[in-house]
């Protein structure tokens, strides 16, 4: 039986199958880049996208602050280990001197809004034109409302395109309560369906 010397596999290795293996691997680093640039660009245009709408409708409503909260999973209870259910508020656009509470709602305990999740989830929104108006029903918002220095509050449901409930739209009036019209209401439903298609899609990327 004829064997190849040691050299000769030994050049045939180092000649032709290692340039192979480095333009293979050199060819799968480059495409983890351009994935990983590619959902960085994705996130980034996508958050531009909503941002706009966010603004489009805030200087429609004369909105103080306006913003997003989403639902997501943090953490799990012992010992069943059933992840705990949250939201964080992503987005936020205010009003010059109007503060931010974007850092004072993340990762909430959706358990500490029972009250209020659960009128969204079956009304689709929370109206409250008049935190100080013992008639209205704030369904815990109450003291959340005023708190921030809210005058006003309306607050919207935002599903996605199997109607499941993702993410919150949220309108405060700060300056002075506001009574928004019905018309302006039925719009705000409409236009947080269209931010519900928006991120779904990209959730589902």
């Amino acid at each position: 039986m004829e064997f190849f010397p040691i050299p000769l596999i030994t050049a045939f290795i180092t000649g032709i199958i290692g340039p192979i293996l480095i333009i293979l691997l050199s060819n799968k680093i480059n495409k983890y880049k351009e994935n990983k640039k590619d959902t960085l660009v994705e996130t980034i245009n996508n958050s531009n996208l909503i941002y706009n709408r966010l603004d489009e409708i805030k200087n429609y409503t004369k909105a103080d602050r306006i913003f997003i909260s989403q639902f997501h999973n943090g953490g799990n209870f012992y010992p069943t280990g059933k992840s705990i259910q949250k939201f964080s508020i992503i987005y936020e656009l205010v009003s010059p001197d109007i503060s931010s509470i974007q850092s004072s709602f993340s990762n909430i305990p959706v358990s500490l809004f029972s009250q209020s999740i659960n009128q969204l989830l079956k009304e689709n929104n929370i109206i409250i034109p008049d935190y100080k108006d013992s008639k209205i029903c704030t369904y815990g918002l109450k003291y959340i409302g005023e708190g921030n220095n809210c005058k006003s509050t309306y607050l919207f449901s935002i599903r996605n395109l199997e109607g499941r409930f993702i993410a919150i739209l949220g309108l405060d009036y700060v300056k002075s309560k506001k009574n928004l019209d019905i018309s302006i209401i039925n719009d705000l439903l409409i236009e947080a369906a269209s931010i519900g298609g928006a991120l779904n899609t990209f959730l589902q990327k």
